[in-house]
């Protein structure tokens, strides 16, 4: 398989390499955290004028009509310069819910503001003490007279919601005690009455809440689609984000390992400097194995999720692969993340130099959408199903 970027990724994730290295270097970065917004609003522009937000959409609807391939090499710069503005958060899980459950009218009306920049999304899901599965909502939708609805609940962790300006929702569809018609996806105005957030700063400087939903009164078109059940397409969403997540992990991960390379050059002990030094030699060759292994398998997790959505695989291979690649590159983040800090030493752990941040966002980029022990268990079950299936096949056969 060719793994080759065109040329039109190519330029593009120049053009994102140019934006960043002019306006995102390491001290602007600390005065956009420490900001009271918590991200810059001229860089937003920037990422929206050079057409990246329009990339995973369709052509009809705006978009560039590309995939989770096409964004690997832009995921890679913006995870080089830790990002913290409200890309991933927008364009994916939120983004890729309105893509896959919108209506023609949802849609219209909905991603051509996300790709101008106009509206900045979040995915509210993540509940207390549910689990890992993706089916556990608790927060309900009810019904009411009119062809409204009343959402009720509350999510944790919510990434970018203190600056989105709506916010995608996941809740189960109540009708009377005890009734379940499935879970659907609710767009919600981040301001409505009835919802409130508790906000907070993440280890890695990413702005987040607990929100809260108070008897929220919405419209009839706030819930996606033509009212299927949403848990297949959140799935998918999940997965097109969790790969674009890898993307941006092998991007901090080259950065770790380049700053560690530069410091083991430059860092003088008994006279010479300390990447002289064999057993260090060894370490490092290993940081840049574990990287490696990470890029190759992000690629392949992105053209499976690519691969599914055009109908030329199933679900559960998609799964089986993206969760593959969650559990290499999580153990790459780990490893190459303590590695890069205790080859820098105590300067390692500074605030004042970037590697302490890009540990800080490796570490976290590994638990976003399940960790290595949940995606272990994950790859399991769907290669066990998929040996059975293929077992099943073969029986039927003779």
């Amino acid at each position: 398989m060719d793994f080759q970027h065109t040329e039109e990724q190519r330029l593009l994730a120049d053009s994102v390499g140019r934006l960043l290295e002019r306006s995102y270097g390491f001290e602007a970065r600390k005065a956009i955290v420490s900001s009271s917004d918590g991200f810059s609003a001229a860089v937003w522009r920037d990422l929206a004028s050079m057409g990246l937000l329009s990339v995973p959409f369709a052509a009809e609807d705006g978009g560039f009509g590309g995939g989770a391939i096409d964004l690997v090499a832009p995921m890679q710069a913006l995870g080089a310069a830790l990002l913290v503005e409200p890309f991933a958060s927008t364009l994916a899980p939120a983004g890729r819910l309105v893509a896959l459950l919108g209506t023609s009218a949802q849609r219209a009306a909905l991603v051509p503001r996300i790709v101008d920049g106009s509206a900045k999304l979040a995915f509210a899901h993540l509940e207390t003490l549910l689990g890992r599965s993706l089916d556990a909502v608790a927060t309900t939708a009810t019904p009411v007279a009119g062809g409204g609805w009343r959402l009720a609940g509350e999510k944790r962790m919510v990434l970018h919601a203190p600056m989105a300006d709506a916010l995608v929702v996941t809740a189960r569809i109540a009708d009377g005690p005890g009734h379940d018609d499935g879970v659907g996806a609710f767009v919600v105005d981040a301001r409505r009455s009835g919802v409130s957030m508790k906000t907070f700063r993440t280890v890695d400087d990413l702005r987040a809440a607990d929100v809260a939903f108070r008897d929220v009164a919405l419209e009839g078109d706030a819930r996606l689609g033509d009212g299927r059940d949403a848990r297949a397409a959140i799935e998918e969403a999940v997965d097109f984000a969790a790969a674009l997540g890898c993307a941006e992990a092998v991007g901090a991960l080259d950065s770790a390992n380049q700053a560690t390379l530069e410091y083991l050059k430059t860092r003088r002990q008994f006279g010479v400097p300390i990447g002289s030094f064999q057993a260090l030699q060894h370490r490092m060759v290993d940081m840049t194995i574990h990287a490696e292994q990470a890029r190759s398998i992000t690629l392949l997790a992105c053209a499976k999720v690519d691969a599914a959505a055009r109908g030329e695989i199933d679900a559960a291979e998609r799964a089986r692969i993206v969760s593959a690649a969650k559990v290499l590159v999580g153990t790459a983040c780990r490893h190459v993340g303590q590695e890069a800090i205790q080859l820098h030493g105590g300067m390692g752990m500074t605030v004042e130099m970037k590697i302490s941040h890009t540990f800080k966002r490796l570490t976290m980029l590994a638990q976003q959408f399940g960790d290595v022990d949940h995606h272990l268990e994950r790859f399991a079950t769907a290669d066990a199903a998929a040996a059975s299936a293929a077992a099943l096949q073969a029986k039927s056969a003779l």
